[in-house]
C-alpha cells in the first residue's frame, strides 16, 4: 500500500524563502496571510488530506463512478463524506473573495493547499478544482445578477462547477462546435448538443452543479469568432437562490478511462437546457479563456502533486527492497543483499525526481504569487511584470510540469521493478492518473504552441525578455557567491540555450512555421528548465545564508 506525507517543511522553506511571501504582508489582499495563519493552513490543511482523502484514493480508482437509469451518478464510497467535511472545515472557501463568502487567502497559499489536495487524492481534487475554474470565470464575465445567484453557492462549496468545451468532433478546434443555443422570449436561451470528457459533469456531492457551455448562436459565423458562453445550471435556480426544477441537461454516460476513476468523466446531453448568456454574444471565448488559464495552472500543480507521492514511494520502497549488491561492495555485509537505494541508476531516477519536484513546487508556488500580484499589486509596473511572467510561464507550467509529472511517476514505477506494474502496490495509479494531465485543458503540444506562436512575439517579445533578464540578473548575483557560483554559471550556459533557441525562433519561425511546429516542445522543456533553475538557484542562496547564519536544519538545507 502506498502512503503520503505533506511535505509541509519544503512548502514552508519556498514560501518563506523563495516567494517572500512575508514580503508582501502589507500590500492589500494579502493582509489575511499571516505567518499563524499560513503555518495553521500548511498543517491543518496537511492533516486534513493525509487523514480523510489519501485513504479514498487507492479504493476510489478501484471502484469508480456509477452512472445510474436515470442518468444520475454516485462517486466512491466515502467521497460524499469526505466532500462533506472538506465543506465544513472551510477549505472550499480558502483562496475566494470575501465578498462572496471566501476567507480571501491570497491565490499562492491556497494553491500549497491544492497541492496537498492533488498528491493524497487527484481524482477527489478535480471537484473542487473545476468549481475554482467556474467561479473565476464568472467573477471576470459574469453580470452582476449572475455572480450574486452563483458565486456565494460556489465558492461555499455548496454548488459544484464544470466547462464544457470538448465534442465528439472537436477539441482544440473549437471552431468545429454544433451546440446550438436559441434564443427565449424571457431572456434565456435553449441549449441544444453534446459535450464529452466533462470532468466532474454529474455527481452527487453538491446539490447543484454548474455547467458552463460552449455554444454558437443563429447567425453566427462558423468559427471560434462565433462561439458563446453560457451558464447552464443542473437545478433552475429559483428566486430565493434554491435549486428548483432539473434542467434538460443529463449525463449520457461516463467515460471509460485509463485513470482518475473516482472522477466522473461524462458525455453530457443538452435537450433544449435553459442557459443564460455570460457576458456578450460571440465573445465567449475571452470568458472561458479566463477558467482556462486557471485551469492550466492547476493541471501544472497535478503533475507536481502526482509526482511528490510517487517520488514519496520511491524513496520508501529503495530502502527497504534488498536486491543485488552495490558496484563498490557490500554496503551491509551482514544482509543477504543491500537495498536498492545503494545502486547508482536507482539513486539517479531518486536524485531527479527529487530536484524536478522540488524546483517545480518553488515554480508553481511562485508562479501562483504573480497571479495574487497581477491582481493585487498597488504599482501598475509590478502588476503588469507578474502579466507578463505568468502569461509567458502558464503554458510551460502546465506542459513542462506534466511531462516531468508523468516521467518521475514512470520513474518511480521503475524503481519498484515488477511490484510498479502489480496494482495493489499503488505505483501504476500514479502512472494513469499522470497521464491525463499531459492531455487535458490543451495537450502540451498546443501548450508549447501557445508558447512559441502567441506568448514570445506578444506585446513586442515584452514577456520573455522580462524573463531572460530577471534570469541574467539573479545568475550575475549567484556568481558573485561562492556558495552559489557553480551552479549560476551552470544555470548562465543553460540561459544561453535559450537566448540561442528564442532568437532562432524569431528568425525562421515566420519564414516557415513549421519550424515552429516542430520545435516547440522541446522550446518549452528548455524554457522549464530554465525557470526552474531560477527556482533552485533561489533555493540554494537561500539555503546557503541560512546556513551561514547557524539558522535552520543543517542538513536540509545542504540537502
Amino acid at each position: 500500500m502506498p502512503s503520503y506525507t505533506p511535505p509541509i517543511r519544503d512548502t514552508r522553506f519556498v514560501l518563506e524563502h523563495v516567494v517572500g511571501l512575508a514580503g508582501h504582508a502589507n500590500q492589500p489582499g494579502f493582509e489575511a496571510a499571516t505567518p499563524d495563519v499560513v503555518d495553521a493552513v500548511l498543517e491543518e490543511g496537511g492533516r486534513f488530506v493525509a487523514d480523510i482523502l489519501f485513504p479514498l484514493n487507492q479504493s476510489g480508482d478501484q471502484e469508480g463512478c456509477t452512472r445510474h437509469p436515470d442518468g444520475s451518478v454516485t462517486t466512491p464510497a466515502g467521497f460524499r463524506d469526505a466532500y462533506r467535511q472538506y465543506v465544513e472545515s472551510g477549505w472550499a472557501t480558502l483562496g475566494n473573495r470575501p465578498e462572496f463568502g471566501g476567507q480571501g487567502m491570497p491565490h499562492v497559499v491556497s494553491t500549497a493547499f491544492q497541492e496537498y489536495m492533488i498528491s493524497a487524492n487527484m481524482a477527489f481534487a478535480m471537484y473542487p478544482g473545476l468549481t475554482h475554474g467556474a467561479i473565476a470565470a464568472l467573477s471576470a464575465a459574469g453580470s452582476p445578477e449572475q455572480q450574486a445567484t452563483y458565486l456565494p453557492k460556489l465558492v461555499s462549496g455548496e454548488w459544484g462547477g464544470t466547462m464544457n468545451l470538448t465534442e465528439p468532433q472537436c477539441g482544440t478546434d473549437l471552431g468545429l462546435i454544433r451546440t446550438r443555443a436559441e434564443p427565449n422570449a424571457d431572456g434565456s436561451w435553449s441549449i441544444t448538443g453534446t459535450k464529452i470528457f466533462i470532468s466532474s459533469g454529474e455527481h452527487d456531492l453538491t446539490e447543484n452543479i454548474i455547467h458552463l457551455v460552449l455554444a454558437k448562436t443563429p447567425g453566427a459565423p462558423d468559427s471560434s469568432k462565433g462561439i458563446s458562453l453560457f451558464v447552464v445550471p443542473k437545478f433552475i435556480v429559483e428566486a430565493d437562490g434554491s435549486p428548483g426544477a432539473r434542467n434538460a441537461v443529463t449525463c449520457g454516460s461516463i467515460e471509460h478511462k485509463m485513470g482518475i476513476h473516482a472522477n466522473s468523466t461524462c458525455v453530457m446531453n443538452y435537450d433544449g437546457a435553459t442557459g443564460w448568456l455570460v457576458g456578450e454574444e460571440m465573445r465567449g471565448l475571452a470568458g472561458m479563456f479566463v477558467m482556462m488559464n486557471a485551469a492550466r495552472l492547476g493541471v501544472g500543480l497535478q503533475g507536481l502533486g502526482v509526482a511528490e507521492t510517487a517520488y514519496q514511494n520511491g524513496v520508501a520502497y529503495a530502502r527497504d527492497r534488498r536486491q543485488g549488491r552495490a558496484l563498490s561492495g557490500a554496503a551491509e555485509p551482514a544482509e543477504k543483499a543491500d537495498a536498492l537505494f545503494v545502486h547508482g541508476d536507482v539513486r539517479r531516477m531518486l536524485m531527479e525526481a527529487k530536484a524536478l519536484t522540488e524546483g517545480l513546487r518553488a515554480l508553481c508556488l511562485w508562479g501562483a504569487l504573480q497571479v495574487d500580484l497581477e491582481h493585487l499589486a498597488v504599482d501598475d509596473g509590478e502588476r503588469r511584470m507578474a502579466a507578463d511572467l505568468i502569461g509567458l510561464l502558464t503554458p510551460v507550467i502546465k506542459g513542462f510540469g506534466t511531462d516531468m509529472g508523468y516521467r518521475i511517476a514512470t520513474d518511480m514505477q521503475q524503481v519498484y521493478g515488477g511490484h510498479g506494474y502489480i496494482a495493489e502496490w499503488g505505483m501504476e495509479q500514479y502512472v494513469r492518473d499522470a497521464r491525463i494531465a499531459m492531455i487535458y485543458e490543451g495537450t502540451n503540444g498546443v501548450q508549447a504552441m501557445d508558447l512559441v506562436g502567441r506568448k514570445l512575439a506578444q506585446n513586442g517579445g515584452r514577456a520573455v525578455q522580462a524573463l531572460l533578464a530577471l534570469v541574467a540578473g539573479e545568475v550575475a548575483a549567484g556568481k558573485q557567491d561562492e556558495a552559489t557560483a557553480a551552479f549560476a554559471t551552470a544555470l548562465e550556459r543553460a540561459l544561453g540555450d535559450l537566448q540561442g533557441a528564442t532568437l532562432w525562433f524569431m528568425a525562421n519561425a515566420m519564414r516557415d512555421p513549421n519550424h515552429a511546429g516542430a520545435g516547440a516542445v522541446p522550446y518549452m522543456h528548455l524554457t522549464g528548465l530554465v525557470a526552474v533553475g531560477l527556482m533552485w538557484l533561489r533555493m540554494a542562496t537561500a539555503a546557503a545564508r541560512l546556513r551561514a547564519a547557524g539558522e535552520g536544519d543543517a542538513a536540509f538545507l545542504e540537502a
